[in-house]
């Protein structure tokens, strides 16, 4: 036994022992961290976990975000006030009854209607483009900048036409958008939208452009509207559609909606029209617009095909104004407008603004059709009244079934009278139209006068009559005079 001790507790027998139980220790730590190893003290030691960091970027980034960072500072918040007056307590039971409200009500009281829109800012010295119905009536007008100043803007003019303003703030130095040629966009193009939907200040959305010159929409009297589903909701009004180059095409306007929000569908006024408005605004301080004296509407196949006439597209001109500068160039009414200056004429939206942008006291050309042959006729562009109002008769509707029955009278000076007509006015005037008849669906109704039907002048019921008899199975196309309006009026009776 004492042999063995000795030997065990020899030198070396120790250190051996000492370095099998330290190696099984560290083995079996080992294991628990991941497996053995055997040559710990030889292994190279693990790398740091390394992540992939962005590198710090040096400018702005390309792209859409480079575009919107450049032109926010320009896009600012319009709030406007005005004063109305009310009624003051009408919520009250009390007076919810209508007798105790008309004998008992208290006397209106004045309430403020506030307005929140947006604006873009087109030169240094603070000329602010934006819309009309933003800052209509408008008694304190504030706009808020990009980096949340607030300041007090004036009303330099308005055009309801165009539903485009000018305010000018104080100062100069501002940020400005470069202004782009929004004739050169094209459907399908990429623009942003940016605004101030709902209050919501600075908000960027992206579309394409869904169509170009829209018109006859029925938000303004001059139409040529850039079309866009980048969404656009209440608060956008007056702000900036960009282009993918950063440059301003369009003042948003309007949307089409059935819920009072975003459904895809919104309207820009291009910046060429609104530029020239601007300038107007600014250097005049009024509209200067071309005016030619005539009334037109769009030649439909049932008007082509009722009067026979052998052209496509143009404009009919269903009145002219007496004394006029259409009137004083030989147009007559029947004519049809195929061309102007060379330009085709395809529709009564776009032939209106080329009127209303032509120079007063500017000669143009005309290409008509007048009874089948093609002839000229030179106008000299003259100055729009101050209440002169765009005319276009409304498309007529349409009906295969037969021409119900009409019931119609001379039109006598006392008729004429209570029609607020001119006492020279000849004519059939309708007393009864069939209800659900192709005549009222075509929009004829008690009131109107029949001048003439099928290009035969209509100056009595029995001329009426003889008229519509003449016809036959074709489609009848009478010219109808509306309170002193003429416009034509198909009712089909073909297939």
């Amino acid at each position: 036994m004492r042999r063995w001790q000795t030997w065990f507790f020899g030198r070396w027998v120790q250190l051996l022992f000492w370095v099998v139980v330290i190696g099984a220790g560290w083995m079996l730590v080992q294991s628990r961290a991941g497996g053995p190893r055997l040559w710990w003290p030889f292994e190279p030691a693990r790398p740091p976990l390394q992540l992939v960091e962005a590198p710090p970027t040096s400018g702005p980034p390309s792209g859409w975000t480079a575009v919107a960072k450049a032109t926010m500072p320009a896009v600012v918040n319009i709030a406007s006030a005005k004063t109305v007056r009310g009624l003051e307590g009408t919520s009250a039971p009390f007076f919810s009854d209508p007798f105790f409200r008309f004998f008992f009500a208290p006397e209106p009281a004045p309430q403020r209607e506030r307005s929140l829109g947006s604006g873009v800012i087109l030169t240094r010295e603070g000329y602010v483009l934006t819309n009309n119905h933003v800052v209509d009536g408008a008694q304190d007008i504030r706009v808020t900048l990009n980096d949340r100043r607030e300041l007090k803007a004036r009303l330099i003019g308005a055009d309801p036409k165009t539903d485009l303003a000018v305010l000018k703030l104080p100062g100069s130095g501002y940020s400005v958008l470069p202004v782009g040629d929004s004739s050169r966009v094209e459907v399908a193009e990429v623009v942003l939208a940016i605004g101030n939907p709902f209050g919501l200040a600075q908000t960027v959305t992206m579309g394409i452009v869904s169509a170009v010159g829209r018109a006859n929409v029925g938000i303004a009297d001059y139409e040529d509207f850039i079309q866009t589903d980048a969404a656009i909701n209440p608060g956008n009004s007056g702000g900036a559609l960009v282009s993918a180059g950063g440059a301003l095409i369009g003042i948003n306007t309007a949307i089409f909606t059935q819920s009072g929000g975003y459904m895809g569908i919104g309207f820009a006024v291009p910046i060429n029209m609104a530029r020239q408005v601007m300038d107007q605004l600014v250097t005049r301080g009024r509209l200067n617009r071309g005016y030619l004296g005539v009334a037109v509407q769009d030649v439909t196949p049932a008007i082509t095909r009722g009067l026979g006439l052998s052209v496509e597209g143009g404009i009919l001109v269903s009145d002219v104004t007496p004394g006029g500068p259409a009137a004083q160039a030989g147009l007559q009414r029947g004519d049809v407008i195929t061309s102007i200056d060379g330009k085709p004429v395809t529709d009564v939206g776009h032939f209106r603004n080329l009127v209303a942008r032509t120079v007063p006291s500017t000669r143009v050309q005309l290409t008509i059709l007048r009874n089948g042959r093609q002839q000229t006729a030179e106008v000299v562009i003259g100055e729009a009244p101050e209440r002169a109002r765009p005319v276009a008769a409304a498309a007529p509707a349409r009906s295969r079934a037969e021409l119900p029955g009409v019931a119609v009278t001379d039109v006598t000076p006392e008729v004429a009278q209570r029609l607020g007509l001119p006492p020279a006015v000849q004519g059939a005037v309708v007393t009864r139209v069939a209800s659900g008849g192709p005549a009222a669906e075509a929009g004829l109704r008690p009131g109107d006068v029949i001048q003439e039907v099928n290009r035969q002048p209509v100056r009595s019921a029995r001329d009426f009559a003889r008229a519509v008899e003449q016809a036959g199975d074709r489609d009848v196309v009478a010219l109808v005079n509306r309170g002193g309006t003429t416009a034509y009026v198909v009712i089909e009776r073909t297939a």
